[in-house]
């Protein structure tokens, strides 16, 4: 008996869930988690895996996604959330945090973390968000040496080295899908198409690349927002909502602050709150209750 404190599955047979679902026929949707509770509600509702999103890495630690945020702290956060979640959990890697090098030791270090996979963006150092002007992104070469060494480096096969692209905004849609083409020549498992417009640039991108392809369903950004059901029909293998639990709850969060700034008192919140009751039921109190009777529940005989 492993107890309650962890998942129940290994990083090794996560990583063979994730490629499986990826040739599955099936799309896997993958929402943010921004903290390790969020991933084990996750779980209990039916995803099929988990995402860590940078943005919402870089805005806990109330900063803009903009590369300021370290490896070792992203490599912690993902840690903590595929800890506590038998679904594979896949995490934003940005660029690799610096040149091939640096790309092969982020892979060294996530896979020590316990996650399933990582994607590694095109962006020129320091990156932004995907979904914002402005944005430059490095040589199609340079990228494929990045893809090249971050392969290189694992020692899990079953580590899924995901390439993002963020071509279609700065140089068209061709230019990306001709990118995509070399980061699967490089290596890539999976292409993560960033910031694709509508739903006959999903198809055009499909068409094209013959590996797994990733959509980033992100709210308020460049892309039109399509149904799993839609993305699945289009032959797409995995869906992220990286930003969404995040925002829900900060709406939520702001909303009960101002109310209590503005009466002195949270009743009129309570039923807008998880309940006490229901914490425990996600946090599994009874699981480690049992847990400890079980390990103690002993005498010692003269």
């Amino acid at each position: 008996m492993t107890g309650p404190m962890a998942a129940s599955t290994t990083p090794a047979q996560k990583r063979t869930a994730l490629r499986a679902g990826l040739g599955s026929g099936r799309i896997q949707r993958l929402p943010g988690a921004f903290n390790p509770l969020v991933a084990k509600l996750m779980q209990e509702i039916g995803f099929e895996g988990t995402y860590v999103s940078g943005a919402v890495v870089s805005a806990e630690l109330a900063l803009p996604d903009i590369g300021l945020t370290t490896l070792s702290e992203v490599t912690e956060r993902g840690r903590e959330i595929a800890r506590v979640t038998d679904l594979p959990t896949l995490i934003d890697a940005d660029t690799g945090f610096g040149e091939p090098m640096n790309a092969a030791r982020t892979i060294t270090l996530l896979e020590d973390a316990g996650l399933a996979g990582c994607h590694i963006e095109d962006q020129v150092n320091p990156k932004r968000c995907g979904h914002l002007d402005g944005k430059a992104v490095v040589p199609a070469a340079d990228m494929a040496r990045r893809i090249r060494a971050a392969v290189s480096a694992r020692r899990d096969p079953g580590f899924v080295v995901c390439a993002r692209t963020d071509a279609r905004a700065v140089e068209g849609l061709s230019a990306a899908i001709d990118r995509a083409k070399a980061y699967v020549d490089a290596g890539a498992d999976l292409i993560f198409t960033e910031a694709l417009a509508d739903e006959s640039e999903f198809a055009r991108f499909r068409a094209a690349v013959d590996i797994p392809l990733l959509a980033n369903m992100t709210e308020f950004g460049k892309s039109e927002l399509l149904s799993a059901r839609t993305l699945e029909d289009l032959g797409y293998n995995a869906v992220i909502y990286p930003v969404t639990t995040l925002r829900l709850a900060m709406f939520a969060v702001e909303a009960g602050l101002r109310e209590i700034a503005d009466s002195g008192t949270q009743t009129g919140l309570l039923d807008r709150m998880q309940h006490r009751a229901r914490l425990y039921d996600l946090l599994d109190y009874r699981g480690y209750n049992e847990f400890d009777s079980g390990i103690f529940d002993f005498t010692v005989s003269e």
